[in-house]
């Protein structure tokens, strides 16, 4: 709690926070600690990072189903008809962002191929489930380096198509619209 009238009371409560911060992470010291120690950042940016560490340490890794109570089980695809699978991909969408579960890269994909993907490959995933309210999990869904093609055709700037003409050095596909443009929930800004 932060006293205006005694501006050193906060720094002292940082303080005692930073090293009970540091206290509960000595178990899992790595390198990431020490260079905090070289860098010399404001002790309550510092501390926010020790809390994401201690968190992130602390999360249990679960399949991605399981981060929703009850579990999130979606019909297997081959049962819905492509109206109600659009209506289950929405809502689906929307549950994942509830638990800060954010699609990336999706714009390539059908309702049915996008539904296939979420049903397929990120519910049994097995991810840490960290819980703190700036912590966002992006699931690309278009690998760029095992399908480089289709990055290239419909996301890749023109400085990332450029960049990857020099590396390789063949050309590029031609850049196009993505066949199924979303507005996809986004984190909020700040």
């Amino acid at each position: 709690m932060r006293n205006s009238q005694n501006p050193m009371s906060d720094e002292v409560d940082q303080l005692l926070l930073n090293a009970q911060l540091r206290d509960d992470l000595e178990p899992y010291f790595d390198e990431s600690v020490h260079l905090l120690d070289m860098r010399r950042l404001p002790t309550p940016t510092e501390n926010e990072f020790l809390a994401s560490m201690l968190a992130w340490e602390r999360a249990p890794v679960l399949p991605m189903a399981r981060w929703f109570d009850p579990e999130l089980v979606l019909p297997h695809p081959d049962t819905l008809a492509d109206q109600t699978l659009h209506e289950l991909l929405w809502d689906t969408i929307e549950k994942l962002y509830s638990q800060r579960i954010m699609l990336d890269f999706t714009d390539h994909l059908s309702d049915r191929q996008l539904y296939c993907l979420i049903y397929r490959d990120i519910l049994p995933s097995h991810e840490k489930k960290v819980d703190l309210p700036k912590n966002y999990l992006h699931w690309h869904c278009l690998d760029d380096e095992d399908d480089s093609e289709t990055w290239l055709r419909f996301y890749a700037t023109p400085e990332a198509r450029k960049v990857w003409e020099d590396e390789t050095g063949q050309t590029a596909p031609a850049a196009e619209p993505a066949p199924f443009p979303r507005t996809m929930p986004r984190r909020p800004n700040g």
